[in-house]
């Protein structure tokens, strides 16, 4: 079945450990010392903005509705954080506002979030700024300030273009929402807009999936996200459906349908969930699909740089307090061995189009790797590259496994 099950955003799970980041920076007030030492790789900066105005029955994520939130504290701790992780000066490749809904932030507590990171860190080489929105959540002042502040790719939350559907699915908008609000980006300059896609959606027929993506690719986006619905515990959908609500048949199918519609529309499928227009690929997932270093801000972020992966406790209130104290925000951490780093790479890499390098291969995995190719599964690139062929992709999870 399509092995579709990675999130949409890097956001590794996090493995409690007794090395607790409250231990690296002591005493209200103080800027330091950071819990990394200074960056040797690219960077990359991931914000986590967890309000949202109503919680998806499918959503994972850590969120919230705002409430009594302190939405100006948290802004401001997100550039107090950014203090104590990344020295002064650093300079991200690519930052990414995911949550949560980040279009739910005013103007102002957007500014001020901005503002606190540029005050610390250099944002002139940024060369791709992702924000996650939801159609017909936004107006034409807030994209022009959204392209203003340097953002320059919006991936939108559509989800499906099936009212039903979207009914199921929480979701606020409707299908004729989606069409304005691309428009809507289009006309406030924003170079790129992705549109997030679901399948395998309780009751989803093969023929609505088939109407999304013939919708979706109506409206033109640069990039378009497939993503095979799981059943995550916490969720609605996992105590109402259980870990799962669909067929492997039905998957394969729903998979196949978009690698063919998408592929055919001239969209390159260079991740397994993932497809662009050339030169429009997310270089922030990219980036972290090769193991490149991120910073993850916000309460609920993760993030890992020099080997270390870190992760934010889910709770706003503590997050905000801690950081209005000086402190890092309560979390777990822990250092990453090669044998780990390397399972993670393997099990990234095998998804996309440029395949595994084969600095990841093993002497002892010539065998199993003459069986996929005398399967159809894989073939072995001129340079030594293992890259899964769509039949390969349809079990990428067993065959990252049995490379492991």
């Amino acid at each position: 079945m399509p092995s579709t099950s990675l999130t949409l955003r890097p956001l590794p799970s996090c493995k409690a450990t007794a090395l607790q980041e409250s231990n690296f920076a002591e005493g209200p007030g103080n800027t330091g010392p950071s819990l990394f030492p200074p960056l040797r790789r690219p960077m990359h900066l991931y914000i986590h903005v967890p309000f949202c105005h109503r919680i998806c029955p499918y959503c994972a994520f850590f969120k919230h509705t705002p409430g009594r939130s302190d939405i100006r504290g948290y802004a401001q701790a997100i550039g107090a954080e950014a203090r104590l992780r990344l020295p002064q000066g650093a300079a991200p490749r690519t930052i990414y506002f995911g949550g949560g809904t980040p279009s739910m932030l005013s103007p102002t507590h957007l500014d001020i979030l901005v503002n606190g990171l540029r005050d610390w860190l250099d944002l002139s080489h940024v060369e791709e700024w992702s924000f996650e929105s939801n159609p017909a959540t936004f107006t034409t002042a807030k994209v022009q300030q959204w392209r203003s502040l340097g953002i320059n790719r919006v991936s939108l939350g559509v989800q499906s273009f099936d009212a039903g559907l979207l009914k199921l699915l929480g979701r606020e908008h409707s299908p004729e929402d989606v069409a304005g609000s691309v428009q809507m980006l289009r006309e406030a300059g924003i170079p790129q807009v992705n549109i997030d896609l679901m399948f395998s959606l309780p009751g989803q027929s093969l023929q609505q999936w088939e109407h999304s993506l013939r919708a979706a690719i109506g409206l033109h986006p640069d990039h378009i996200s497939t993503y095979n619905l799981s059943y995550e515990e916490d969720t609605e959908f996992f105590h109402h459906y259980g870990a799962t609500a669909g067929s492997e048949e039905a998957d394969v199918a729903m998979f196949t349908l978009a690698d063919e519609l998408l592929t055919a529309a001239g969209y390159r499928h260079y991740e397994i969930s993932n497809y662009a227009r050339p030169g429009c690929e997310s270089r922030h997932n990219l980036a972290c699909w090769h193991g490149e270093d991120y910073c993850g801000l916000g309460p609920g972020a993760v993030g890992t740089m020099n080997g270390i992966r870190y992760c934010n406790d889910g709770n706003t209130a503590a997050y905000t307090q801690a950081l209005q104290q000086g402190l890092l925000p309560p979390g777990t951490a822990e250092q990453l061995d090669p044998a780990t780093r390397r399972t993670e790479l393997l099990g990234l890499l095998l998804r996309t189009d440029e395949g595994l390098p084969s600095s990841l291969l093993r002497p002892q995995d010539a065998g199993f790797i003459r069986m996929l190719q005398s399967e159809g599964l894989a073939t072995l690139a001129a340079d030594g590259r293992l890259i899964l062929s769509r039949a390969g992709r349809l079990v990428a999870d067993e065959i990252a496994v049995g490379l492991i």
